[in-house]
């Protein structure tokens, strides 16, 4: 059986119970070696560095690289391939601090699989989870993220129109797109796509959302495509739209209870015909216009 896979991320400064939170999830599901990047954008105070230092030195993880300075679109595939390098030889797991993977079995029967269908790339399916009533809400750390975010709809999908299909599991020789949404000439094969909780709509989203759409727009952060302003800018309207909350009542969007303890019954038919059906939206590849106004904070 296949050895099991090292966590690979790259991590911005995230709130320390969230970072406390998706350790302790990985290492349920039995990973032990974890290599960790830092990137810290010039507005992250030396207070929140430390307090993100402290949650690693207590887990007894040595970060890999720390970085500063703009948060550019080249930034997280070139640091995550600095990162991957230093994890060395074997499976590789990757994910965001705020990607909560499930798998239907245990990971080495997972890359097992993956082993014999010689793909060497595992594929997931973001599922956007948030609260209740759609509000951008903090969160209690000792009742845990699917109390205080119940609900899971295909935000990134339905309302962004980006690309919701992620990279999981590669192994080391294989190469990830920006973002880990593709390993050109490995498409992963596994059906139904593994379940990515992805808890992004949080307190502090808003403001990240705009100072990353303002500074796309002005070029302080470079961007190779118009992806990121545009997505930024649908869910900047979408909250504006509705009074800085997710509307968890669109019934495009189809909000469903969902949990990290189990996978929905309407995942399987779903999550397979959206990964095997999506395309890049014509409306991402023009730029959005100057006559744009950046949005409020």
């Amino acid at each position: 059986m296949p050895t099991m896979p090292t966590l690979v991320a790259l991590i911005g400064p995230v709130e320390p119970e969230l970072l406390e939170s998706w350790l302790h999830h990985y290492r349920t599901l039995g990973i032990e070696r974890f290599t960790l990047g830092f990137h810290y954008p010039d507005h992250v105070t030396e207070g929140v560095k430390d307090l993100l230092g402290d949650v690693c030195r207590r887990e007894g993880i040595a970060p890999a690289l720390v970085t500063g300075g703009p948060w550019h679109e080249h930034t997280n595939p070139q640091l995550t391939a600095e990162l991957r390098a230093l994890a060395g030889d074997g499976w590789h797991l990757i994910a965001d601090s705020d990607e909560f993977q499930t798998y239907p079995a245990p990971l080495a029967d997972v890359l097992h699989d993956a082993e014999r269908q010689g793909t060497q790339t595992v594929g997931g399916l973001m599922l956007d989870r948030v609260s209740a009533d759609g509000t951008l809400a903090g969160w209690d750390p000792a009742a845990g993220l699917d109390a205080d975010f119940p609900l899971g709809a295909f935000i990134t999908h339905r309302l962004l129109r980006g690309d919701p299909r992620k990279v999981v599991l590669a192994h080391s020789g294989i190469a990830l797109s920006s973002g880990n949404h593709r390993a050109p000439g490995h498409r992963p094969t596994n059906r139904p796509p593994v379940v990515i909780h992805h808890f992004k709509w949080r307190s502090g989203i808003r403001e990240d959302l705009t100072r990353r759409y303002r500074h796309s727009l002005d070029g302080s952060w470079q961007t190779d495509s118009p992806a990121i302003p545009t997505e930024a800018r649908r869910i900047l309207d979408h909250l504006d739209q509705h009074g800085g909350r997710i509307d968890v009542h669109d019934q495009d969007l189809s909000f469903r209870p969902v949990s990290l303890t189990r996978t929905p019954s309407w995942w399987a038919k779903e999550a397979t015909s959206i990964v095997e059906t999506w395309r890049p939206p014509a409306s991402n590849h023009s730029q959005p216009g100057p006559t744009i106004s950046s949005p409020s904070p």
